[in-house]
């Protein structure tokens, strides 16, 4: 029978793996660090519990972590502002919906804008 594993994050040593219980930065297991798609880049905005604030969600980027945050900063940068890279998900603050679609195509990205 499989042990029932619910504990995901302790404030004592942040994200855990699901795995083998350990904090991620000394987890020995193999993850495949790559998300999977259909290799289509999805540019939205969303205001939802942001208190009407507007922000870009860039969505389906199959990268790693690591290059995900320095594809998000490096678009951070272009646009001037700040965000976040969230469970494979790029946020940057503001809607800059059309500027993200242009330097990811030239970037050679298949992007679509959703949404509105």
């Amino acid at each position: 029978m499989a042990k029932e594993r619910s504990l995901v994050y302790s404030t004592e040593t942040g994200r855990l793996c699901p795995e083998c219980e350990q904090p991620l930065s000394s987890c020995q297991c193999k993850h495949e660090g790559i998300p999977t798609g259909d290799g289509i880049v999805r540019v939205s905005l969303d205001t939802k519990g942001r208190k009407g604030k507007g922000v870009t969600l860039i969505k389906g980027v199959l990268k790693d972590s690591g290059e995900l945050k320095k594809l998000a900063k490096e678009l951070k940068q272009k646009c001037s502002v700040g965000g976040a890279v969230k469970d494979g998900v790029i946020e940057i603050q503001g809607d800059h919906r059309k500027v993200l679609i242009e330097l990811l195509k030239k970037k050679g990205f298949d992007v679509k804008q959703s949404g509105g």
